[in-house]
């Protein structure tokens, strides 16, 4: 088992930047891909980013790239989203969540083995 939690989420205003965190416990952390997914009111969770267990390889949504960075830091077990540039439409509740393996460069949800409770991002324009 892994349990995740994510901390750092809140309310920022548009422009403004914020810098999600998910600590990991349970079992080797640097085993898994880790990725981030959003699900805003009334839609689809969806791929944020996902990095690989060495983080050498990092994959982005289109939405994203180029504000969104994900890294990791092993010794810490604990992944990171570093968000700038947010606007309105990055609202939304984001979940971290950890995988064995992977397709897709960690795109789909049904290859997370673990998933975290989420926290809230608001940005208000």
């Amino acid at each position: 088992q892994v349990q995740l939690v994510e901390s750092g989420g809140g309310l920022v205003q548009a422009g403004g930047s914020l810098r999600l965190s998910c600590a990991a416990s349970g079992r080797t952390f640097s085993n898994y891909v880790m990725g981030w997914f959003r699900q805003a009111p009334g839609k689809e969770r969806e791929f944020v980013a996902a990095i690989s267990w060495n983080g050498r390889s990092t994959y982005y949504a289109d939405s994203v790239k180029g504000r969104f960075t994900i890294s990791r830091d092993n010794a810490k077990n604990t992944v990171y989203l570093q968000m700038n540039s947010l606007k309105s439409e990055d609202t939304a509740i984001y979940y971290c969540a950890a995988a064995s393996n992977v397709h897709e460069n960690g795109r789909r949800m049904i290859d997370y083995d673990y998933w975290g409770q989420g926290t809230q991002v608001t940005v208000s324009s």
